[in-house]
């Protein structure tokens, strides 16, 4: 494209605009070929940021409702709900479908909130550079949905909050997709996967968590692992159905975090 007469006619002068706007096109680009966007890992660094935008503004809801900083640590249900969280009476009484995905970027606490951010943190990176940005948001949103589907058979009626159905869905999409892969340094790359969901499994099981949704999350992602084509070939081929499916897990995640913030108007 004729980036410099674009950049004019949208008042973005100058050779800095320029480059950045063919930046941005070679990163779309990139993205549509099924990469990460050059050598980064967007989406894990958006949902990371996202998840922590999320909490401040809950912990804000509480100071601003009489409750002070309480909600740093220790938020009382009616504040979960109110911040997303997902309760199934909402959704199937009132329709309030978005439960399903914000849920995922709502937490119970800023120890909760850490704990999740920081496997995140280590697990995100690896995988949205093995399979993409597209396929990384198309597995992180499926099993977030896989996760409270779970949750729906087991506690109907029970608040859920917090990403960890999703990072148990790409721990177990990583077990099986490196297993899948062999040699190895993806057997290594198994095996450190496996250790995070013993530990974290366990660790949900100390604090009472939600072991129902991070079984849902850990399922879809195994499944998730076990068709999603290794060969350049057959990523080649699934490469439109991927890049649709990740423009509409995108959108379905912006708009569900819009009728949250819209909820807060109505008293949810």
């Amino acid at each position: 494209m004729d980036w410099p007469t674009i950049g004019v006619k949208l008042g973005l002068r100058g050779p800095r605009w320029h480059w950045r706007l063919m930046r941005w096109e070679r990163a779309w680009r990139e993205l549509m070929r099924g990469g990460s966007a050059g050598s980064g890992t967007p989406a894990t660094w958006v949902i990371l940021a996202v998840n922590l935008v999320a909490f401040s503004l809950m912990v804000i809801q509480g100071a601003v409702s009489g409750r002070g900083f309480q909600a740093i640590f220790s938020p009382d249900v009616e504040l979960l709900i109110q911040a997303g969280a997902q309760f199934w009476p909402l959704v199937e009484i009132k329709g309030q479908w978005w439960r399903c995905l914000t849920y995922a970027y709502t937490h119970g606490g800023v120890i909760h909130l850490l704990f999740n951010m920081m496997v995140l943190y280590q697990v995100g990176p690896a995988i949205e550079a093995e399979i993409g940005t597209m396929r990384f948001l198309t597995l992180y949103t499926v099993t977030a949905l896989t996760a409270t589907a779970a949750g729906l058979f087991w506690h109907p009626i029970a608040p859920v909050v917090g990403a960890s159905g999703s990072l148990f869905g790409l721990i177990g999409f990583a077990i099986v997709y490196y297993h899948r892969v062999g040699g190895p340094a993806a057997h290594n790359l198994r095996n450190f996967m496996l250790r995070w969901a013993a530990f974290a499994f366990v660790f949900g099981l100390v604090v009472g968590a939600d072991n129902a949704g991070h079984l849902g999350g850990a399922l879809g992602g195994a499944a998730l692992g076990a068709v999603l084509p290794l060969g350049i070939r057959g990523r080649m081929t699934l490469r439109p159905l991927f890049n649709f499916l990740g423009t509409l897990c995108i959108a379905a995640t912006v708009v569900s975090l819009v009728m949250l913030v819209l909820s807060w108007a109505r008293g949810y």
